[in-house]
């Protein structure tokens, strides 16, 4: 089985720039993640933008979906920012069927050596394997279907809404 990823920024791949005190992109820390976790499950990355998902347009949200739409593989991760993956998915859900799709990201950045994206990340791995078709928000070791998840700003974890 293999699992495709896209890299589309967010949090998990913000670095931190010491003289200016401001996060930024360089690149992607997917790769030294997935080696130092020892993954053994057969990846195909690819990197479709990197960006805050603050900033992220209904045009970057339709290229992610037909980028699901139009890969050949049956299980989709997909690296977001946390603060609108929900209406990501949404996108996704309606445009992708017949497809297990798992949206995670982090609320703390993976250079800051304290970051949940590491976990955030083997769960995804995880549930995209398992899982029935359809898509999922993955974030604190838990699932949810894209329909029914928020992200609580008062505590930092997504919740069900139902």
């Amino acid at each position: 089985m293999t699992i495709r990823v896209f890299v589309t920024g967010g949090t998990f791949d913000k670095n931190y720039d010491y003289l200016r005190g401001e996060l930024y992109f360089e690149d992607t820390q997917l790769p030294e993640m997935l080696r130092l976790g020892r993954n053994t499950v057969d990846i195909r990355l690819r990197t479709l933008m990197m960006v805050d998902s603050l900033e992220m347009t209904l045009e970057d949200r339709e290229l992610i979906a037909r980028n699901c739409l139009n890969c050949d593989e049956e299980r989709i991760l997909i690296t977001h920012g946390t603060d609108t993956m929900v209406e990501t998915a949404k996108v996704i859900a309606d445009t992708v069927r017949d497809k297990t799709i798992v949206v995670t990201g982090a609320m703390v950045p993976y250079r800051f050596g304290s970051s949940d994206g590491f976990f955030n990340l083997g769960s995804s791995l995880a549930f995209a394997q398992t899982l029935p078709h359809g898509v999922y928000i993955v974030m604190n070791g838990r699932y949810f279907t894209w329909d029914n998840v928020r992200k609580n700003r008062q505590t930092g974890f997504f919740e069900e809404l139902r």
